[in-house]
């Protein structure tokens, strides 16, 4: 006998569990031909401003972590989606519109991005910061320290690898991040999100929205309690111009979108991006 097809419908990810948006509002995500997949909650503007107060209560605990901590938290992750490798590849090849055998490689690759910057955490501050030279009788350290929470739009079209891709830089140098998924791809990050939370990732940490950048962005880019914003994901120039605008209400860090190619080494930029030097001057004892 037939079964009765099971239609899903995916919630949101903030706090460290799964709310329905308060809105009540879905859509249909479709695969990459247009047949219908799941319906994803469409985030509202109260659902954002929920994810940057998990965001915050999260952000202390985290930040005083030890990078080493945080880089096993990391390995974690990647352990974790490693076990989940068939599913992501299904929803990849579905999202994106690849052959399950390229779609492995791009689960594969972005599961090894995870590992590459959890292997960083305990090392960036090595390389950015240092000792400085000065004339006078004083040491003189500079060490990087996160800006706070992070607003991350996500990629449109590259829905694993470009969403670790902007991810995983920030929280491995202990930022808290509200990320808004690519609008028709959302499916590979709803698992992301799953994965986060059977990982040791504290809750609030990393908060996921799914829905419209063009609905939820202004409300983050305008929101007082978040430090900064990752506009990668916004292609609309306009749109982008006006977040951009908005986060300048409290001189948010931006980093604007520009073409990027996530198979590429992803180097030291994206960990610098969202971090802020801390020089403390010492007097040198006699």
């Amino acid at each position: 006998m037939s079964r009765v097809d099971v239609r899903k419908t995916y919630k949101l990810y903030v706090g460290g569990a799964f709310p329905r948006s308060e809105s009540g509002r879905t859509f249909e995500v479709t695969d990459s031909s247009g047949v219908f997949l799941a319906n994803a909650a469409r985030a509202s503007r109260k659902d954002a401003r929920d994810a940057v107060v998990a965001a915050r209560k999260a952000f202390a605990g985290w930040a005083t972590r030890t990078p080493y901590n945080r880089g096993q938290i990391m390995y974690r992750i990647a352990e974790v989606a490693e076990g989940r490798r068939d599913q992501l590849t299904d929803e990849v090849a579905s999202a994106e519109g690849l052959s399950r055998s390229a779609a492995g490689k791009v689960v594969d690759a972005a599961v090894d991005r995870w590992v590459w910057y959890a292997g960083w955490a305990d090392k960036f501050a090595q390389v950015a910061g240092n000792a400085n030279a000065v004339s006078a009788p004083y040491f003189n350290l500079s060490s990087p320290e996160p800006t706070g929470i992070v607003a991350i739009a996500a990629p449109q079209d590259s829905s694993l690898l470009g969403l670790t891709s902007v991810l995983a830089p920030v929280i491995v140098t202990g930022n808290t991040v509200v990320l808004v998924t690519s609008a028709s791809r959302p499916l590979p990050a709803v698992t992301l999100s799953e994965v986060l939370a059977t990982s040791d990732l504290p809750g609030g940490v990393v908060n996921i929205l799914t829905g419209d950048v063009a609905e939820i962005g202004p409300w983050l880019a305008s929101h007082l309690d978040v430090n900064a914003i990752d506009l990668t994901g916004v292609s609309d120039h306009a749109l982008a111009t006006d977040l951009e605008i908005a986060a300048a209400d409290n001189v948010k860090r931006v980093l604007r979108p520009e073409p990027e190619d996530f198979t590429a080494a992803p180097g030291l930029r994206r960990m610098s991006t969202f971090t802020e030097t801390k020089t403390v001057w010492h007097p040198i004892g006699l």
